[in-house]
């Protein structure tokens, strides 16, 4: 019984490990070394370890389980740009379209990155203005709570440039409304088709 438990390695991730690339073996058809299984059974180096691991990702490729994975060829997103401590929250937020939740921070940022497109949704100067007044005192009351989540750090913004702003991309869209279209050219008839008629 001694000599037994001596053959089979302590741990058994290990067993399981060595089980592993016995059937590995057996399925690229070379022999299982009984003797090397003893002779290391019992003492794994991370350097043993390292070299399992190895083969079974140089074995993997080799089968192709690493082709046409997700994002291969292309770069790590994000990767170098400045670091944010709350990057998942906003990337969940960004990848399913969430609104409404969240931190008035992360709320405030997205609702000032399309401030244009929202208020040019509207028709009456008092609308947008009634609009910026929210948005502003909402900007305020983010600053002064003291609960914890990120900086705010969205900018109030200056109603009136805002108005003028409003004012001239909705006279801008009047105008382009208002040019007559182009006339279009009657087709043209080919060369072959003018010659003998």
């Amino acid at each position: 019984m001694a000599a037994r438990e001596r053959e089979q390695p302590d741990d058994p991730r290990l067993a399981a490990a060595q089980y592993r690339i016995d059937r590995i073996r057996e399925e690229l058809g070379e022999p299982a070394d009984e003797d090397e299984r003893r002779s290391s059974a019992g003492s794994t180096t991370p350097a043993d370890r390292h070299a399992y691991v190895e083969m079974v990702i140089q074995q993997a490729m080799r089968r192709g389980e690493f082709d046409d994975l997700p994002g291969a060829g292309r770069p790590i997103e994000g990767l170098g740009t400045s670091h944010d401590p709350d990057w998942w929250i906003r990337r969940k937020i960004e990848r399913e379209g969430l609104t409404g939740i969240g931190p008035p921070a992360l709320q405030l940022r997205t609702e000032h990155a399309a401030l244009h497109e929202t208020l040019d949704g509207f028709s009456r100067e008092a609308d947008v203005r009634a609009h910026l007044d929210d948005f502003n005192r909402r900007v305020r009351l983010a600053r002064m709570q003291l609960l914890g989540g990120p900086p705010v750090v969205t900018p109030m913004v200056d109603i009136d440039a805002e108005v003028a702003a409003w004012a001239e991309r909705r006279d801008e869209r009047r105008r382009a409304a208002a040019r007559p279209a182009a006339p279009e050219e009657p087709p043209r008839r080919g060369f072959l088709r003018r010659r003998r008629t």
